[in-house]
């Protein structure tokens, strides 16, 4: 488990550096301190680290400019989620209509008829940051 979580930290850490080389920014520009190295995603909802892992590879997605694969990877999301709604909102209701309304942003801006690169990036690591408060 520790192999694997050292592995999610170095690929969160690629994807968010490459995301922001891809924008002009420089590697961690405009992340919070420790967004990053997040990869174990523990919640009063519980560990979240595998809804997280699909944000990320959305994210490395958009970086790369392949959108319809992003699209299609934030499904994945869209669908986990969903299905555990029935176990995650009785156990801090408020976080878990906070987190959905970030999914659904990023839904939405992923979705859109001409998706925006940059908007689609900013929606993520917003996803991010409401993720691992």
């Amino acid at each position: 488990m520790t192999r694997y979580r050292s592995a999610s930290r170095l690929i969160a850490a690629l994807v968010l550096g490459a995301t922001a080389l891809c924008f002009g920014g420089s590697p961690g520009q405009g992340l919070q301190p420790g967004l990053v190295a997040k990869a174990q995603a523990e919640t009063p909802m519980g560990d979240l680290s595998a809804f997280r892992a699909v944000v990320v590879d959305t994210a490395a997605l958009v970086g790369s400019g392949d959108m319809m694969g992003a699209v299609t990877r934030i499904k994945d999301l869209e669908l986990a989620w969903d299905d555990a709604e029935p176990s995650l909102k009785p156990r801090s209701p408020a976080d878990w209509h906070r987190l959905d309304k970030a999914i659904d942003r990023a839904l939405d801006a992923l979705r859109a008829s001409d998706p925006d690169q940059k908007q689609c990036a900013q929606a993520l690591a917003d996803l991010l940051v409401t993720m691992d408060r």
